[in-house]
């Protein structure tokens, strides 16, 4: 059959060549010309970069995100691709979906990946819950809530911030007086704010929102896996992370739950969210989340970013999470000790507030803390960071998560900035 097409083939350009140079050659003329005139009509050459391979350096990923992706990840990532809608794809967004209510701890149904980092997550939960005009509550001690309270800004929320230093808390009694106060329709707060390193209670929050009608959304972006978070339990409404810290999958895919009452207040809505692509009344659908029997394009996913995530998610169910938690509280502990040792003073007190996976230091007295990251990302390959937003210039942070949870990882870290502290100029100040 193949060469019956080939012959034929052959053939129809015979047949082409021989119109063209038969009275059809004057008639045609013109046209060729336009023709090669088009094609020549390319005045900017091929990029150079672009025509050598690919370079990508072996780097430790030691700060906040994104973390060192485990081999068994990148093969996951690296399968053949199938359609977005294809019916082995459904199966593998469902298991995604009941991987994420896992490490979630919810039984919710409304349980999805968003396409897209968790900046992406974090405009869906305000986009579909709060209209314009309504009062939104955000607690700001740090980077994630001054985001979360721009976007909510953005889309014509009324916006209201509880603030405090990098590395503050807030109680229970203050968020209840705020809620009483500005009557939001939603209370944001970072579970991992890891511009400081802090990890905030959750307990008894979620109670107090119900109290006064008020949904609970919560960031666990840099949390979710590295401290423990029971959305059903602590009465989460709303939660969303990230695939690329300690769930260990490559940045682009970003899980999120709705509980009922925020189901309620999101389809029950007077105007349509702000933004198609992050309409939950869509992307329900496209989930299996709606009850319909068939689900309508919407967008095309990240097909290989999917297969990513569920490998993600299988390697903790395999661990378990309890494990998990575990095992960065217990990493962590031995990064602090270490850093202590070498007179390096940790940025939050309490440990029972540090977060488990981004540990912040104290910028060390004399030192320019540019130049030491600098020294250790030249000499060592490897990544820290300085603060962000608000905690620029106060810390440094070390993040040890999923894969790079380790012990041998935390002395590799140590002795990185042991170095960078010998051989780095300190002022004389």
């Amino acid at each position: 059959m193949q060469r019956a097409l080939f012959s034929r083939s052959a053939l129809l350009a015979q047949q082409a060549a021989a119109a063209l140079d038969g009275p059809l050659a004057a008639t045609s003329a013109p046209l060729m010309l336009r023709l090669d005139r088009s094609m020549s009509s390319v005045s900017i050459p091929p990029p150079a970069c672009l025509l050598r391979p690919l370079e990508a350096p072996l780097r430790y990923l030691f700060g906040p995100g994104p973390s060192n992706v485990p081999p068994r990840i990148l093969a996951a990532q690296g399968r053949p691709i199938i359609g977005h809608m294809h019916p082995e794809m459904y199966e593998i967004m469902n298991d995604i979906k009941r991987g994420i209510q896992y490490i979630f701890q919810t039984e919710n149904n409304t349980t999805i990946a968003m396409s897209g980092s968790g900046h992406a997550a974090m405009e869906c939960a305000v986009f579909n819950t709060v209209e314009p005009g309504e009062s939104v509550l955000v607690g700001v001690n740090g980077i994630w809530g001054e985001r979360v309270a721009e976007i909510a800004e953005r889309m014509g929320a009324n916006v209201h911030r509880m603030v405090k230093a990098p590395g503050g808390y807030f109680s229970n009694k203050e968020i209840e007086q705020a809620v009483e106060k500005h009557k939001p329709v939603l209370f944001f707060l970072t579970h991992g704010e890891s511009s400081a390193g802090l990890c905030h209670p959750v307990d008894g929050i979620g109670d107090i929102c119900r109290k006064h009608n008020c949904l609970f959304l919560v960031d666990t972006v840099a949390s979710l896996g590295a401290a423990p978070i029971c959305m059903d339990k602590q009465n989460i409404d709303i939660l969303y992370t990230g695939s690329q810290k300690a769930l260990n999958a490559p940045p682009g895919t970003a899980p999120i739950s709705f509980n009922e009452r925020a189901c309620h207040k999101m389809f029950n809505r007077k105007t349509k969210p702000v933004s198609y692509l992050f309409d939950m009344t869509c992307l329900s659908n496209y989930w299996g989340c709606d009850g319909q029997p068939a689900r309508l394009y919407h967008h095309t996913g990240p097909v290989s970013g999917f297969f990513a995530l569920r490998e993600s998610l299988a390697i903790v169910a395999e661990k378990g999470l309890e494990e998990s938690w575990k095992k960065h509280k217990e990493v962590a502990a031995y990064l602090y000790r270490g850093l202590e040792d070498l007179g390096l003073k940790l940025f939050i007190p309490d440990m029972d507030l540090r977060l488990p996976s981004v540990t912040t230091i104290v910028i060390p007295e004399g030192y320019n803390w540019r130049e030491l990251l600098a020294y250790i990302m030249k000499h060592h390959q490897m990544e820290m960071t300085g603060g962000l937003g608000p905690s620029m210039g106060m810390v440094m942070r070390i993040g040890l998560m999923g894969y790079n949870c380790e012990k041998t990882n935390a002395d590799m870290a140590l002795h990185a900035l042991a170095d960078a502290l010998k051989n780095c100029k300190k002022s004389k100040a």
